[in-house]
């Protein structure tokens, strides 16, 4: 039944571009023709020790893609190809790739075992393919299994537990597979190989593990032979093994107290001395222990009982030695790390890991860290000051202002000082730790900060000198001075000490950005970042001039970027770039100015021209539509109101081109965001568009293609056309409605197990409710009636959240909201049905007892409505 193939797989990796499209071409329609038996094809291909390794590969590679792809939608077609393909073929598919396990071809034994965990992934959750286990296992136990069928099998064990879920295993599945695993790790029946495919396979069947680890007995074997192989000869399976433990740190915490002694000695002798690979991994070890610590302090409460998983303080336990160890590893940086954001190196991880454990211990590990600060802060070795510089940098989180303030105090002028070192890493961490400083301790709105009115000028000074220092020192200034403006936002009269200096930190930052010796576009999208947030936060009594000012210069520099000459997709890169960024500080600038009634006729004024280079900015794009002159526009429709209307013939077609971008969901979703402030803006001029978006918007909801994310913004729109254009929403009624009432009852149905699900199915609730209340409102003073049909399931599906006790507080709000405009709306018509609920007395009850004084009013406003229907 299988075609030979071997030509075509051949063919395709030829260096001849004619030759390789016509190859590829025959493998696509033989794929589109008969896919069961071109996957035959393929599997026969791959178990043959006579092909060549080249097709082999392509082959192996071919399967593999047709089983799984990074895309949902995809992956979903492919699962659903593969099950409706005859049972027979798939058992002949699936014998030749576990025989190829045992080829004498590593990549081929390598690429079956991927191609059976994609199989397995979609077969053992839906119950078939129940051998499976069993065959692996098989090859694990007989007598005479060559080394190299283990080490594939193993692996293939390690990538099916990656693929599938611990609960689609039953006990007895998961102790044979452990079992398996832990023997291949024995050092004295096995090779190398075999034992670094086992090490490997167990940290994927970790997850698994649950039910053994709460057992002692094998809890300790485990423990012993992970511990064993942490210290075999081979690097890569101590690396591995390491591995192993940092999962074990995070999932099993609960149970490792025994095992602490023993892991400290592992870990530290390992970060001392130990290849950098697994000195990494020590560390993370250590990394992971804080995670844990830190998340049991958050939920640590002294009513919650014995209920709390315990807190074993283990990084309490070790302070003494393990900061120490991780102070020594400050010491062993790279020349011009501070030049290469990818690198990961010892000295970064510890510096990392000493972070955390100041989160977990708080004010105790001050007195550990000081010491080794003082004495390298001045030593002529750069390395050591700038590890003194790392360490102190490190420990700002943490410990109270109390513990930090006298010391921050006293180091800041040391630290304005070390601006000049003569290194540039140096002055690069003493940068970061200055922005640190201004994060974490400079806040006047609640009373303290470190820049006393006094200091201020000479704290600006030498940050606008060294902005002009190498890129990689200039990139961490604008982070020192994000933080420092950051701070004085809303600070009363103190966001005035900021006014004298705007002109000088605007101009120095617009420099920064137009610098050319930066290799890539970091620094000029910090400087503009940073150019952002000295608006956003600056005093508008005394800013307003120096925004005005600017406004026309950053207008210029955006007409500028449309000239740009486009040779290549990296001049375009380049382009896209810069717009993203100036449009942003338009947003910005937009925002700000139209925030007071004084300053917003500046505003009003540019409009005009700046519509004018937003529409540019489009025009550069043939297809997409620019995500941040989307957000700009919203800014300036919200900025300019009734008056944006003069701007809807031009800018239209853009808003149905990101109304349509399924691709890049995020541009999809600014813009539903953008047509909710046109709504704001235009009230019912939007009408002569309404169609237009409105079937663009049924269109994105029926979509499987679209990106779930967007679909609660589109609720909510819903709600925002209908406030704007009233009775004129309702021949849209019979299509939204049920859309409405359709994500209502997946909301009914979602699972709350699921942290990522719980969040999307409150957004998803609060925007239906949203979409209700736009409308009812809508309707209220026209056309109440249009919306009695729905009044039933709204109250059934108000009382359905109204029971979640995991419900957001939001999604409370919205709901006690839209209740109050369903009486509002709908008066005497809707009496019977509030008489037949009894659930609402409760609910509003519970609102009126809560914290929240805006729910509370909500709640005691439609408590107000719902009593005046009940005595009409």
């Amino acid at each position: 039944m299988a075609m030979e193939i071997t030509q075509f797989l051949l063919a395709a990796q030829s260096a001849d571009a004619k030759v390789r499209t016509e190859a590829e071409v025959n493998l696509r329609q033989f794929q589109e023709q008969n896919l069961p038996v071109f996957l035959l094809s393929l599997s026969v291909e791959l178990a043959n020790n006579d092909k060549p390794v080249e097709s082999r590969r392509l082959a192996g590679i071919v399967l593999k893609n047709s089983l799984d792809a990074k895309d949902a939608i995809r992956k979903e077609q492919l699962v659903q190809q593969w099950m409706a393909i005859d049972i027979s073929v798939k058992s002949q598919i699936k014998d030749l790739l576990l025989r190829t396990l045992g080829s004498s071809v590593p990549e081929a034994r390598h690429t079956s075992a991927q191609v059976i965990a994609k199989v397995a992934s979609i077969e053992i959750p839906r119950k078939q393919w129940p051998e499976l286990i069993g065959s692996l296992l098989n090859n694990m136990t007989q007598q005479d299994s060559p080394a190299a069928l283990k080490q594939a099998t193993l692996e293939t064990l390690g990538y099916v537990c990656e693929e599938i879920s611990h609960q689609d295993l039953v006990q007895e599945e998961v102790n044979a597979v452990l079992t398996a695993v832990v023997q291949g790790m024995n050092l004295t029946e096995h090779g190398p190989e075999v034992r670094l495919a086992a090490t490997k396979a167990l940290y994927n069947a970790l997850e698994f593990a649950q039910t053994n680890f709460d057992n002692e007995m094998e809890r300790n074997y485990i423990m012993k032979v992970v511990c064993d192989t942490a210290m075999s000869k081979e690097v890569e399976i101590r690396q591995a093994a390491f591995e192993c433990l940092v999962a074990i740190a995070s999932t099993y915490y609960d149970v490792l107290e025994p095992y602490m002694q023993t892991l400290f000695q592992l870990t530290s002798n390992a970060v001392k001395g130990d290849e950098e690979t697994v000195a990494l991994q020590a560390i993370e070890f250590w990394s992971s222990i804080c995670d844990e610590e830190i998340e049991l302090q958050e939920f640590e409460s002294p009513e919650s009982g014995d209920s709390t998983p315990p807190h074993a303080r283990f990084i309490e336990k070790a302070l003494p030695s393990l900061v120490p160890l991780l102070l020594e590893t400050l010491l062993k940086q790279e020349e011009d790390q501070d030049q290469d954001d990818t690198i990961w190196n010892i000295s970064m991880a510890g510096g990392t890991c000493l972070g955390l454990v100041a989160r977990t211990v708080g004010d105790a590990i001050v007195p550990l860290v000081m010491p080794f600060v003082e004495s390298n802060i001045l030593k002529p070795d750069w390395r050591c000051r700038e590890a003194a510089t790392y360490a102190f940098g490190s420990i700002l989180e943490g410990p109270t202002i109390e513990k930090l303030s006298p010391l921050v105090q006293a180091g800041l002028e040391f630290l304005l000082t070390a601006m000049k070192d003569g290194n540039n890493q140096v002055k690069d961490t003493t940068a970061w730790t200055l922005s640190r400083i201004f994060e974490l301790l400079h806040s006047p709105t609640s009373g303290y900060s470190v820049i006393s009115p006094e200091n201020l000028k000479k704290v600006l000074g030498v940050l606008l000198e060294s902005i002009k220092d190498a890129p990689n020192v200039a990139e961490k200034v604008c982070g020192a001075i994000y933080y420092l403006v950051q701070g004085y936002e809303d600070a009363g009269p103190s966001s005035s000490l900021l006014s004298p200096y705007l002109t000088d930190i605007i101009s120095c930052l617009i420099a920064t950005a137009d610098r050319t010796d930066s290799g890539d576009s970091k620094l000029r999208s910090s400087a503009y970042e940073t150019l952002n947030e000295v608006v956003r936060c600056s005093n508008i009594e005394d800013s307003s001039p120096i925004i005005a000012q600017l406004l026309p210069v950053i207008m210029n520099k955006l007409g500028q970027t449309v000239e740009i000459p486009i040779v290549s997709s990296d001049d375009r890169e380049k382009q896209g770039d810069l717009q993203a960024s100036l449009c942003g500080v338009l947003q910005v600038i937009i925002q700000k100015l139209s925030s007071t009634d004084k300053t917003k006729p500046i505003i009003l004024q540019a409009a005009d021209q700046i519509m004018i280079l937003f529409l540019k900015v489009f025009g550069c794009r043939s297809s997409t539509v620019h995500e941040e002159a989307m957000l700009a526009i919203g800014a300036l429709a919200y900025a300019t109101g009734p008056l944006f209307e003069k701007y809807m013939p031009e800018f239209y077609k853009y808003l149905e081109m990101g109304l349509q971008n399924f691709e890049e969901y995020q541009v999809c979703g600014i813009t539903v965001g953008v047509v909710g402030d046109i709504c704001r803006a235009l009230d019912d001029k939007v009408l002569p568009y309404c169609d237009g978006i409105m079937g663009l918007l049924l269109k994105d909801l029926a979509s499987s293609e679209l990106h779930r994310s967007v679909k609660p913004p589109i609720f909510s729109c819903f709600g925002d056309i209908a406030l704007a254009i009233g009775e004129h929403f309702e021949k849209y009624v019979p299509y939204a409605l049920p859309m409405m009432q359709g994500a209502a009852e997946i909301c009914a149905q979602m699972e709350s197990a699921d942290e990522e699900m719980m969040d999307y199915g409150n957004q998803l609730r609060r925007s239906i409710f949203e979409a209700y209340s736009g409308i009812l409102q809508g309707f209220k003073s026209v056309k109440p009636d249009v919306m009695l049909p729905y009044a039933q399931h709204l109250l059934k599906f108000i009382e359905l959240v109204s029971r979640d006790k995991q419900r957001d507080e939001s999604v409370t709000k919205a709901a006690v909201a839209v209740m109050g405009d369903l009486a509002d709306a709908l008066g005497s018509n809707i009496k019977l049905l509030f008489k037949d609920c009894a659930f609402y007395d409760d609910f509003l009850g519970e609102c009126l007892q809560s914290d929240d004084e805006q729910l509370k009013e909500t709640a005691g406003w439609t408590q107000g409505m719902i009593g005046r229907v009940m005595v009409l």
